[in-house]
């Protein structure tokens, strides 16, 4: 498999064991990464389309094949011993929706404080298919200053593909469009269940 240059300020996890596991079962599935990282270490990462489990089992492979360390965010409720250490050292995020402040506020202080962050959120939400896409992601990436860097789950190929990153504008709406045209519906593992296509009614 290609080797992608990885710059000096996205955070890595420096797993060989990770590393020889992710390798192996993109091999095993004929699976490869294409594309590149930007050189901020603070940005959103969109991972689309999502219409199956084995969606989650390839983007962990490639996590752990690039050694590089992506967070996600969890319910703060299931941040308890003893899964807690476990979430955290997987790279959950735990968020309280009940804050006054929001999860958008939450997630941008987080930024703030960090040196080098990647927030990996699928913007479907779930694998089944749903009229709309949400837009959270682009609201956290506004309010954070940081940009959105596409992922695709590209089944048609087997790619995994990193794309250009995009900055968030003030038409959220607009920049929502511009996210969504990046996946189409013959990338998904099962194209009837992306969500926001217009042959569903």
């Amino acid at each position: 498999m290609p080797e992608l240059n990885i710059p000096a300020n996205i955070p890595r996890t420096h797993s060989r064991f990770g590393r020889w596991l992710g390798t192996k079962v993109l091999n095993w599935f004929g699976w490869q990464v294409v594309g590149e990282f930007p050189e901020q270490g603070k940005f959103v990462a969109a991972v689309a389309p999502h219409t199956s489990n084995w969606d989650f089992v390839i983007a962990i492979a490639v996590k752990m094949h690039l050694q590089v360390r992506i967070r996600f965010l969890g319910k703060h409720s299931i941040f308890v011993w003893p899964l807690a250490p476990l979430l955290r050292k997987w790279g959950g995020i735990p968020v309280d929706r009940r804050s006054s402040h929001g999860v958008v506020a939450q997630v941008k202080t987080l930024f703030d404080n960090s040196d080098a962050l990647i927030l990996g959120l699928a913007p479907e939400g779930t694998r089944k298919y749903t009229p709309q896409w949400k837009s959270g992601f682009l609201h956290i990436a506004k309010a954070a200053k940081v940009p959105v860097v596409p992922m695709a789950l590209d089944y048609s190929k087997k790619q995994f593909v990193i794309m250009a990153p995009l900055e968030v504008g003030e038409d959220i709406d607009a920049t929502l469009a511009q996210v969504q045209a990046l996946f189409p519906a013959e990338m998904a593992k099962y194209p009837e269940q992306l969500s926001g296509t217009a042959h569903k009614n």
